[in-house]
C-alpha cells in the first residue's frame, strides 16, 4: 500500500475523533486535498494556503543556506583575519568546512523552531477540534533566521511557545493575529532576555582549536560598531553580498533581493510594501545626513556615527532588507488596501532608521517598527476606505446637484 493510501486510511479511521486534525494536516501537507468546496462562489486555483506558505519557504532557503556558509566564514575571519575583496563566487567562502560549522549550529535552531511550534499548533488543533493551521510553516523558518545563532535552545523553545500561544492562538489562530508571530517571538526574547538579544553581537565557534584559550568569540556587527562611533571596516560589496557578521538570514542583501523578486513574481509578497519601506528608509537617512551636513550635531554625539552613515547604506546593513521583504509583507498583519500599503511600508522604513539611530543600545529598529505598524495597519486601512467613501459621496452630490 502506498504512503498516500496509508495516510488516507488513517484519515478515514480517525475521522470525527480528536486526532483527526493531526492526520488531516499530514495528509494535506504531502498531497493535494481530494475535497472541493460545496457552496457559494469561489475562485478556482491550483494552490492553497499550504502551497502559498511553501513558496515563501522556497524564497527563504537561499538565505538559510548562505547563513550556514557565512557562520563558518565569520568563524575563520575572527580567527585568521577577514579576507577583503572577495567576489560572491569566492571559493574561500563557499567551502564545505564553512558550511558544516554553520549547519551544526543553525540546524538545531530550525529543528527546535519547527518541532516546538508545530507541536503547539497540533495540540491546539486537537483540543479545539479544528484543522491544523498552516501559518507556522513560514514562521518556523523565519525564527531561526532572525535570532542570535548562539541562543540557548531552551530559551528559543520558551519564546516559540509564547509566540504561538500569545501572538496567534489567543486571537483565533492563523489569519486572526494582529502581530507578526515571528517578530512576536523575537520581541519576547528581546524584552525577556536582553543580554542575549542586545543586537550588537555575533557568535563565532571553535576558536579554542586555534587560540587554546576560549571556546567562542563574540564580534560586533556593523550596527553595533557604528553605534559605538567606530569606523566602517567592510566595503559596500561585502555588505551587499553578505560577507559580514549578523543574524543568520539578514546579511546577504543580494539573496534577499532575489527572494523579493520571487515573491513579487509569484504574487505572494507585496512589491508596494517593499518599495515604500525602502523609500521611507532612504527618506529618513537623507534627513539625518542633512542634519550632519548642516553641522547641527557635534561629532562627539553618540548619534553622530549612524547619522553620518550614507543614507543608502542603511538598506545594506542590519536586518532592514530582510524585515521589509519577508515580515513587513505578511498579508495577515499588513495593510490590505493599495494606498494603505504605500503608507504602511513607508512608515516602517522611516521609523526603522529613526529607531536605529536614536537607540544605540539596540541599533536595529526594523523589528519594533514592523510591530508598531502591525498595530496601526487596521487604522490606516480604515481611513483609506473612509476617504474613498467620502470622495464617492462628494461625486454623487455633484452629479445629483
Amino acid at each position: 500500500m502506498s504512503l498516500k493510501n496509508k495516510l488516507h486510511t488513517l484519515k478515514e479511521k480517525y475521522k470525527g475523533t480528536k486526532m483527526a486534525p493531526a492526520f488531516n494536516a499530514i495528509h494535506t501537507f504531502l498531497y493535494l486535498p481530494n475535497e472541493t468546496t460545496h457552496g457559494g462562489t469561489h475562485i478556482k486555483a491550483a494552490d492553497d494556503l499550504k502551497r502559498t506558505m511553501n513558496i515563501v519557504i522556497m524564497a527563504l532557503v537561499p538565505c538559510l543556506l548562505f547563513g550556514m556558509f557565512n557562520a563558518g566564514f565569520q568563524h575563520h575571519a575572527a580567527v585568521n583575519g577577514f579576507t577583503e575583496g572577495m567576489s560572491f563566487f569566492s571559493s574561500e567562502f563557499w567551502n564545505l568546512e564553512n558550511f558544516l560549522i554553520g549547519a551544526a549550529k543553525i540546524l538545531p535552531l530550525v529543528i527546535i523552531s519547527y518541532g516546538i511550534g508545530l507541536g503547539v499548533e497540533f495540540l491546539f488543533a486537537i483540543i479545539k477540534g479544528h484543522e491544523v493551521e498552516e501559518g507556522y510553516l513560514v514562521t518556523g523558518m523565519l525564527v531561526p533566521l532572525i535570532v542570535p545563532i548562539d541562543i540557548p535552545l531552551w530559551m528559543l523553545s520558551v519564546a516559540v511557545i509564547f509566540g504561538v500561544v500569545i501572538g496567534k492562538e489567543v486571537f483565533g489562530g492563523t489569519g486572526m493575529n494582529i502581530l507578526n508571530p515571528a517578530l512576536t517571538i523575537r520581541a519576547f526574547l528581546f524584552f525577556a532576555y536582553p543580554t542575549w538579544m542586545s543586537g550588537d553581537k555575533v557568535w563565532v565557534t571553535g576558536a579554542v582549536e586555534k587560540t587554546g584559550a576560549v571556546d567562542a568569540i563574540s564580534g560586533e556587527t556593523i550596527l553595533g560598531s557604528l553605534a559605538q562611533g567606530k569606523e566602517m571596516v567592510y566595503s559596500t560589496w561585502d555588505m551587499f553580498f553578505g560577507f559580514v557578521p549578523g543574524s543568520v538570514g539578514e546579511t546577504s542583501t543580494l539573496l534577499i533581493l532575489v527572494g523579493a523578486l520571487f515573491l513579487i513574481f509569484t504574487k505572494i509578497g507585496s512589491g508596494k510594501i517593499m518599495l515604500s519601506a525602502a523609500l521611507g528608509a532612504l527618506a529618513m537617512g537623507l534627513i539625518f545626513n542633512g542634519v550632519v551636513d548642516q553641522g547641527w550635531i557635534e561629532e562627539s554625539s553618540k548619534f553622530y556615527s549612524l547619522m553620518s552613515t550614507p543614507f543608502w547604506h542603511h538598506l545594506l546593513i542590519g536586518g532592514f532588507a530582510f524585515g521589509a521583504v519577508y515580515m513587513a509583507t505578511d498579508p495577515v498583519t499588513a495593510s490590505q488596501t493599495n494606498k494603505g500599503k504605500w503608507i504602511y511600508g513607508f512608515l516602517i522604513g522611516f521609523l526603522s532608521i529613526m529607531i536605529r539611530v536614536f537607540n544605540p543600545a539596540y541599533p536595529e529598529g526594523v523589528m519594533l517598527a514592523i510591530l508598531l505598524m502591525n498595530v496601526f495597519a487596521p487604522t490606516i486601512d480604515h481611513y483609506v476606505v473612509q476617504g474613498n467613501v467620502k470622495r464617492r459621496k462628494n461625486r454623487l452630490k455633484v452629479k445629483t446637484a
